[in-house]
């Protein structure tokens, strides 16, 4: 991924890091799920955030913004994958445990965000086309 890219497509994976952290916050008070073995101490596992999900966010960007169905077959397909076979891994290893939300739960809350920062990204495109048609 270049640098033009990256910082093209940094705020809405900042996006999706505050979404997903303030979640995060949310669900630990709320007893939705617990993180068993946290790698980064606190109420937000950061590894999990600024790792797959970042990087995640940035790369499918790159390579379908523009195209909005594949964009969210991407999404869903990896969202899916998330959602079932990497948190019953996480589960059975014990790092990881659902509690008051599930599987299904998480899977259209990703794909929700997925959504939004999608419309994020549009809004903020048109915003520079017109700044720079205004120039």
């Amino acid at each position: 991924m270049g640098k033009t890219s990256f910082f093209r497509f940094l705020p809405v994976a900042s996006l999706v890091n505050l979404f997903l952290s303030t979640t995060s916050i949310i669900a630990n008070k709320k007893k939705w799920w617990i993180n068993k073995n946290p790698i980064s101490p606190g109420a937000v596992d950061f590894t999990y955030f600024l790792g797959p999900y970042f990087v995640g966010t940035l790369w499918i960007f790159k390579l379908t913004y523009g195209k909005f169905f594949k964009y969210l077959l991407t999404n869903l397909v990896l969202d899916s994958i998330n959602a079932y076979p990497y948190f019953f891994i996480s589960q059975k290893v014990g790092l990881f445990k659902f509690k008051k939300w599930n599987n299904t739960n998480w899977a259209l809350m990703s794909v929700v965000w997925a959504i939004l920062i999608y419309g994020t990204q549009y809004l903020v495109e048109q915003s520079i086309k017109q700044k720079n048609s205004d120039n």
